[in-house]
């Protein structure tokens, strides 16, 4: 069925179908409906909540995907979670005892170096990163890469990337983040990726993969994403500006044909 054949109702159908995004919910006069301004208020507590919640690398990986992967959990210069939402600089670097263990914990001049920092979205590391880190370790053994340990970043923001670049040397450096809750879901995840970061890079020496989550990018599409961005990465040998991703098409609905 081509789009121009649709009714209204399938086209609605198929827009909603398209986006978690609050749209064509209609209004009783000027105002919501009531359930939608119920579900609006449900998902602002949401989010608020999961700015201030924590992350436990035990309760949300698993003690046997901690032990299989040799986790383990560092803190940024930021000593609480105040602190960190209050002054973003501290949680561009590692502290030092947390930059001395990871010096000591992992492995150097790996080419693929996972980093998970809980960001704004704590929930959003529970619900994606484990699943997103399994994926990601296959993926990477089957590229032929080596794959460094794991590391859990508590308070950490994007600029720490820079820190693991300098005490492992990594060809490349992905850091699995939560993002800024929004009032369309409060578990969605970004991938940064740099090529040997070091002291000195901005954003716009990163890639960006962002809205993973289950109504936004799966885990699968964010795997083969990363790790093709890795190649391309290491085929040009940079990352950032100059390096496009090539996004496959958006598949149909599954009412088109």
């Amino acid at each position: 069925m081509s789009d121009n054949s649709l009714s209204p109702m399938d086209a609605i159908e198929q827009a909603l179908a398209r986006t978690p995004a609050r749209v064509l919910v209609g209004r009783a006069g000027p105002a919501y409906h009531t359930a939608t301004w119920l579900k609006l208020r449900e998902d602002h507590a949401a989010a608020r909540d999961a700015v201030q919640a924590e992350v436990d690398l035990v309760r949300d990986f698993g003690a046997d995907r901690v032990a299989h992967f040799g986790m383990f959990e560092v803190r940024t210069q930021a000593t609480s979670k105040m602190e960190y939402l209050r002054r973003p600089d501290l949680g561009r670097k590692l502290m030092a005892a947390a930059s001395e263990s990871v010096r000591l914990h992992c492995p150097a001049g790996a080419d693929l170096q996972v980093v998970i920092g809980d960001g704004l979205s704590a929930p959003a590391v529970a619900a994606q990163a484990p699943g997103l880190l399994d994926r990601l370790h296959a993926a990477t053994l089957a590229c032929g890469w080596s794959i460094g340990r794991p590391i859990l970043v508590r308070y950490c923001r994007v600029g720490v990337m820079n820190d693991i670049g300098d005490i492992l040397a990594p060809m490349a450096v992905v850091l699995l983040i939560g993002e800024r809750p929004g009032l369309a879901t409060a578990e969605s995840l970004s991938a940064y990726l740099a090529f040997h970061p070091r002291a000195g890079h901005t954003d716009a020496n990163r890639n960006l993969i962002s809205n993973i989550h289950a109504t936004g990018v799966t885990l699968d599409d964010a795997t083969r994403r990363i790790i093709s961005l890795a190649e391309q990465c290491r085929a040009s040998g940079r990352s950032g500006i100059g390096v496009t991703e090539v996004l496959t098409p958006l598949a149909p609905a599954e009412s088109e044909t």
